[in-house]
Formats: structure tokens, sequence, C-alpha cells
């Protein structure tokens, strides 16, 4: 809201160079998107209808009674805006003390035309009718510019479904229902310009950062196939955030995707702790089966699979107890600013159970098919 001006979710701004064609436009746009699914209101600003009192000097008067224009504008200033003339104090209160005349002089053009007097250079006191012309007139309430154009907003309200997919459908129906004259065009506003930004963005940083994750994941590793299992393992994480997405009924969002990304590095942390235990017990029964004089086996690879597993059973509870039980009292919580980080939660807490089951048995199978054919090919050799 602070930054676009929009406070509603979804905002369109109209920009064009006439008024009155524009309050036309921003009805026929407000129509138009009340009948897209979704929609609880759509509201369009009013150009027209505030109403101007405008004096206009008469000329030949003020010089008939040898006044300035200076001498009409500061009386009206006065009389009908008020002058401060000095400023009341009452301990550490200061107030203004503002003159000016009572509601029943200034109320109507008419009272304000015979009882608005301006001083002649003689002392006679004139009225403002005799000196000037008085009309109400109508005219735009407040006048907005954005990009050196008119701009006019249109307030958009929905419910029940995500922003993106809202705002595809209206631009059909907008599109078709308003039939814009050349030099006028709408802009959408809101979280959806927030969330085209974060789109571009992310689809520079995400790609950005697996790549970074891969090449640290490899120069920790040294092998190309731990680094693999664990890149391949991430999108099985992020089932239960999805499944979790879909059993609270949220839709994608800005803060879904953050979840989701602080969901993949955690999946990765966890892995990487995997592989390396399952490493270590696989070497250690290497080792073993070399002073037993013996060839290592497929029992061999099993036992040292299942040891390396249950070695890491605690610590992976422990994490998982550990990051639920600082995520779940978000998702219960309710005021200001809870709505976001639910929504950055609820990926996170999903996704920690199905990281469990991915850490604990996929991981292990995949890391023992790859030794299983590593053990093949040596000894085909």
């Amino acid at each position: 809201m602070l930054a676009t001006g929009i406070r509603t979710p979804i905002g369109i701004k109209l920009f064009g160079k006439d008024l009155a064609e524009m309050e036309r436009l921003a009805q026929q746009i407000e129509q138009a998107v009340k009948t897209v699914p979704g929609t609880t209101s759509a509201y369009a600003e009013r150009l027209t209808g505030g109403f101007y009192l405008n004096i206009t000097p008469d000329y030949e008067a003020l010089a008939r009674y040898g006044l300035l224009i200076g001498d009409v504008q500061d009386i009206i200033a006065t009389a009908i805006g008020g002058e401060t003339v000095t400023t009341m104090v009452e301990g550490r209160e200061r107030f203004a003390v503002i003159v000016r005349y009572p509601r029943e002089l200034r109320d109507s053009p008419q009272a304000i035309a015979e009882h608005v007097l301006v001083p002649a250079v003689d002392g006679a006191m004139i009225p403002l009718g005799q000196l000037a012309h008085l009309s109400l007139n109508k005219g735009p309430p407040a006048i907005r510019t954005e990009n050196a154009l008119l701009s006019a907003y249109i307030y958009v309200d929905m419910r029940g479904r995500d922003i993106d997919g809202y705002v595809r459908d209206a631009k059909q129906v907008v599109q078709q229902a308003v039939k814009f004259p050349a030099g006028y065009y709408i802009a959408w506003s809101g979280q959806f310009e927030y969330m085209e930004r974060a789109k571009q963005r992310l689809q520079l940083v995400v790609p950005l950062t697996l790549c970074i994750i891969f090449v640290l994941l490899y120069l920790n590793f040294g092998r190309l196939t731990e680094t693999l299992i664990v890149m391949l393992s991430v999108p099985f994480a992020l089932v239960g955030g999805i499944w979790l997405l879909w059993f609270l009924d949220y839709n994608v969002s800005v803060a879904v995707g953050v979840g989701f990304i602080a969901l993949a590095g955690v999946a990765a942390e966890t892995g990487v702790v995997m592989l390396i235990y399952l490493e270590l017990a696989f070497q250690e029964k290497q080792r073993q089966c070399l002073e037993e004089k013996r060839a290592f086996t497929e029992t061999d690879l099993h036992i040292a699979l299942m040891t390396g597993a249950a070695e890491r059973l605690r610590p992976k509870i422990m994490t998982v107890t550990a990051i639920m039980a600082g995520l779940l009292p978000i998702l219960w919580s309710t005021g200001t600013g809870s709505e976001v980080m639910r929504r950055i939660a609820a990926p996170m807490v999903g996704g920690m159970v199905s990281s469990t089951l991915l850490t604990l048995i996929v991981i292990p199978a995949l890391y023992a098919l790859c030794k299983q054919y590593s053990i093949n090919k040596q000894s085909l050799k």
C-alpha cells in the first residue's frame, strides 16, 4: 500500500488525458471485473463530482473602485479561508486563533456575494458580488498524476483464488469488455505488481542458487554420484510441503516460495549429513573386510547401510522435533503479519515430515543402488 498507493490486494491503474473519459472507462472496468470469479468487491474512483466555488474578478468594476486583484484575494482568503491572528498559550499547549466570517455568512455563493465586503480606497465597503462573478461548478475531487499522465485507481478485493490466476482471468475479461481509445491504457498493481517483480528475481536467483549448491556439494564429496543423490532428493522433500499447502488451502505466493526455498536448504543439509554417515559406515565395513581378507559382498553393503542409517536416526528426529517446535506456533498465530508468516512456515512444517522419510528411506536406497552398481562393475573387471 505504501509503495503502490493501492489499498487492496489487486489494483488497476488507468492512465489517460481526459478525466471524464477516464471516469467512463473506470466504471466499465469496475463492472467487468465484478464478473470475474473470486471477486468480492471492485470500486473505481470517481474522478468528477466535486463542487468548486469559482470567483472571477470583474476588472472594470475593480478599476472603477480603484482596487487591485490582490486586495480582493486577501479579503477572500481571510473571510472564507480564515487567517491566523494570534496564538493562545495555555501551559505547554499552543492554540492558533483563526478569524473568519461566521458560517451563515459564507455557506452559499449568494451569501458570500452579499456579505463579504471589500473596503475601497475611499473607505466604502463594496460587496464581493459587485466586484466579481461567483459560480458553483463541478470538477474532480482530486487529481492524481503518474508517468506524466492523469491516473485513476480501481480497487479490487478477491478471495479463494491465487493472485496470478485471478489477474490472468481478469485481464481477458477487461480486454473483451472495455475498448480503450488511443492514449488510454491500464496497469495492474498492488500485490500482483510485487509478485511479478519477485518472479523475475526468482527466475535468476533460484537457478544460480542451485548451481552454487551443486558446486559446494561437489567440493564437499569430491564425487558426482553423492552430489547428484542430494540434488535429486531435494524435490522429494518438497512433496510434504505441497500436501500441507493443499490441506490448508493456501495459494501460491511469494511467502510460500520463500518457505520452499528454506525447506530445500534444510533438506539438502540433512541429506548431506545422512550421506556422510553412510559413507563412514561403508568405509568402516570395507576396512573390516580387508582385515578379514575377504571380498566385500552385498550382505556387507546391507549391514553398512543399516548401521549408518541407524546412527542418523536420533539426530534426524531431534532436528525435526526442534524445527517443528519452532514452526508450529507460527501456524497457530493470529494478528498482524500472521498471514504471511503462516505461509512461510507451512511448506517447512509439511516438508519436514517428507524430508524425514526421504532421509531415512530414499537416500539410503539410492546410495545402495549406486554402491551396488560400483561393486558389480568392479567384480566384472
